[in-house]
Order: C-alpha cells, then structure tokens, then sequence
C-alpha cells in the first residue's frame, strides 16, 4: 500500500469513523469522503462517478457482473469467456453450468492470444453475457477488448470485462472500450486489500448480488468500509497521474529481467506474447524443473514469485492458463512468473537473476 493511501486513510479508522448510511451527522458527514473517491476512481477508467459501485474485491465485482446479465435475462441460457480467465470468473461459470447454462470457453494459441473470429462464432441468440479480460492476470497478455466491446455491441449481447490487472498499469477508458460492467480492485495499484470497484454503465441493466440497505444506491447492500474505499479512490487518483511513466519505467526493469534470464539459463522459453502484454508481468518456462521446488528455494532467498494466480496458491494443480497455452507440453507445471512495480531496482534484478541460475542448476541436478 502507498504511504499516501494509508495516511489518508488514518483519519477514517481513529476520528471519522461514523457510519456514513446513518441519519446523525457524524456518520452522515462521510458520505462526502464516499463520492470523493468514487469520482477518483471513475477518472481513472473514463467514467461517470454514478457508474461506479464499490465492493470487496475483484471477485465480487466479477461476480455481481455476470449475476446482473443473467438476471437481466433469464431466456438466455448461454454464457461465452475464455479457457484463461480468473478464477472468480471460471469459477462463477462453471457454477452457473450446474444450474443448467451452457459455458463456451474460448481456447488461445500459443501466445495466449484470443481470436476474435472464435467470439464471433460463438454469440448466439442465447447468449447473456461476453465476460472476456482485459489483460491476463497469469501472463500479461492483452485481449482485443475494444474488438470485443464493439463486436457484443453490435450482436446485441451484454460484455464484461475484468480489468483488475490492466488499471492502474495502463490507460483504461471505458468510453473507448464500451464495455457494460468492468471489474477492478485496489491491491493492484497500490490501495489496500479488500477493496475494488465495479463500472456499471448507465443504461446496463443490474440487479444486486448483495441485497441489504440502501447503500451504493440499492446496488451493493452492507454498510460502506470508509477507509478503504478513501483508500481505493487516493490510489485511483495517484495511478492516473504516474500512468504515463509506469509502462516504460517498469518495462524496461521487466524486459531486462526477462532477457538476462532467457540468455543466462538454459532450457527457458517466455509464456505469453513478447509485446502484447502489460508491462510488469513476465512468465517463463523453466524445463525440467517442477514450478514449486523452485519457488521454495526462491522464497529462501527472499524473491516473491508465483506458480500461477495468488488464488490459487493451495492448489496442486499447474497453471490453467499455461495449460490452454501450450497443452501438448509440460510448461504448465515448470513455470514460474514474476511481477514487477515501479519501486523494483537493477539490483534486486540481478540478485533474482543470479539466485534463479543458481537454483535451477541445483534442481536439474
């Protein structure tokens, strides 16, 4: 979390601490601070303030997103995304399948690009909902969004868009991706954990995930959590002004690490698009060696990196994006990806590079 953030959010833990859905004033004062921060965050993504509801996390947001569309209509029985979409999305979905919808997952290719013309093949007239990332929370690699947006728009079906690892790192505006609902979540860009947000547009229909009281304006009942959403909304307002230098500082750091690893150890191969992706994520292949023994000796030496999503950290099984990728190989149980912020250095790059030689040697034996 960014010092700001937190400093800003002090306030709301030890004085205003009110509940802001209350008639007294002092609860009722921050209601103020709430629609500061709403308006934060829809200057972020290119939104009207009104369209955007807060809630816990990225989850929730995904959730409430694709409830609302099959709420909207109950005839259509059909829901397309992808083979490589978040859990809380693949996850929704395959719930939904028990309850009698039919799920068309959308395969990528090797790069984990997606092609359009399988989107186009797969709406039909059942079809509620498009829910389709923006960029791949595993890889990096971005989808085709405004492609996306503008093919559901014209077939007349409502699209979703997960966006949790594309604000913050680059620009997101919903009026040039016109997307219904977009999901996004504080912990990517420096707000705190537990919060996130979700775009409603103005003429999408909604129904509530959440039913309670007339918070969020009937849209997400449960009492506001203040302090983050003042969290949420100061963070907002930082990513917007550093966006301009993040992708080429944090690119370049990432683009270093990933060549020094690819020259250095042999037997490695990159997952995911070399260009297409956002800047801070690289995933690699390292053959021959299980995914979890190195990240143990990796974690020895103090480097934070992952096997697959943070979800599903407890999970023995290999990556499912990896394994749509590339599903004739192994890469999916050998890999390992790193994600980098603009507060990385040169130095932490070469200590990564110089444990990871050390470590896969050690493993390969």
């Amino acid at each position: 979390m960014l010092p700001e953030v937190f400093e800003a959010m002090k306030q709301f833990f030890t004085e205003s601490w009110g509940n802001p859905s209350s008639s007294y004033r002092f609860g009722s004062e921050l209601k103020g601070a709430i629609e500061v921060a709403r308006g934060q965050v829809a200057e972020l993504i290119g939104a009207r303030a009104s369209e955007i509801v807060f809630t816990g996390n990225a989850t929730e947001s995904n959730n409430a997103a694709i409830h609302a569309a099959l709420r909207a209509n109950p005839k259509r029985r059909h829901i397309v995304t992808s083979q490589v979409e978040h859990s809380s999305v693949l996850n929704y979905c395959m719930a939904m399948e028990k309850e009698g919808y039919r799920v068309t997952y959308l395969p990528v290719d090797r790069e984990g690009l997606l092609k359009i013309a399988d989107l186009e093949n797969a709406i039909t007239d059942e079809t509620a909902i498009v829910s389709l990332m923006w960029a791949n929370n595993e890889t990096g690699v971005l989808f085709q969004v405004t492609e996306i947006a503008r093919l559901c728009k014209a077939r007349g079906v409502l699209y979703h868009c997960d966006a949790v690892q594309a604000a913050g790192k680059l620009a997101v505006d919903v009026s040039q991706v016109p997307a219904d609902y977009l999901s996004i979540t504080g912990h990517k860009f420096g707000a705190p954990k537990g919060v996130g947000a979700l775009y409603i547009h103005r003429k999408a229909p909604f129904s509530p995930l959440l039913c309670g009281g007339h918070q969020e304006r009937g849209r997400r009942g449960g009492t506001e959590n203040v302090a983050q959403i003042v969290g949420l909304g100061v963070a907002a307002q930082m990513a917007k002004k550093r966006l301009s230098g993040f992708d080429s500082k944090v690119r370049a750091f990432r683009d270093e690490l990933e060549i020094a690893i690819l020259c250095s150890v042999p037997e490695t191969e990159l997952n995911g698009h070399k260009t297409h992706r956002t800047a801070n994520t690289t995933n690699l292949t390292f053959r021959g060696v299980e995914s979890e023994a190195l990240l143990l000796l990796l974690d020895q030496a103090g480097i934070c990196a992952s096997s697959g999503s943070a979800c599903l950290a407890d999970s023995e099984e290999p990556s499912h994006v990896v394994k749509a990728m590339k599903p004739d190989t192994t890469a999916s149980r050998q890999m390992v990806r790193f994600s980098l912020s603009a507060a990385n250095t040169r130095k932490e790059i070469e200590s990564v590079v110089a444990t990871l030689k050390q470590s896969v040697a050690a493993l390969r034996g």
